[in-house]
């Protein structure tokens, strides 16, 4: 299964991304680190409804920094943006 991911402005919702059941949809302005914690982020959302968001936000923060540890990068590798928790 692959979930489809749709970049678009979420500015003014004041959110970085969200699962709507059949897809996610992430700010188009994120880059590096803190998209690919969103992406996870929001793919947990969509893969197990049922789980709270401190849940969702403590694992995908784990996947994160383990795939950046791994030195997955996409294009930009920007770090402006902290986590979840607050940590770059």
């Amino acid at each position: 299964m692959r979930i489809k991911i749709h970049r678009v402005k979420l500015g003014r919702q004041k959110i970085w991304g969200q699962s709507d059941g059949s897809t996610v949809q992430i700010d188009e302005r994120l880059k590096g680190k803190k998209e690919l914690e969103i992406i996870l982020h929001e793919c947990l959302h969509h893969l197990y409804p049922a789980a709270s968001e401190k849940e969702v936000e403590h694992k995908s923060i784990i996947l994160t920094n383990t795939l950046w540890a791994e030195r997955y990068r996409k294009i930009d590798d920007s770090n402006e943006h902290p986590l979840q928790n607050g940590k770059l």
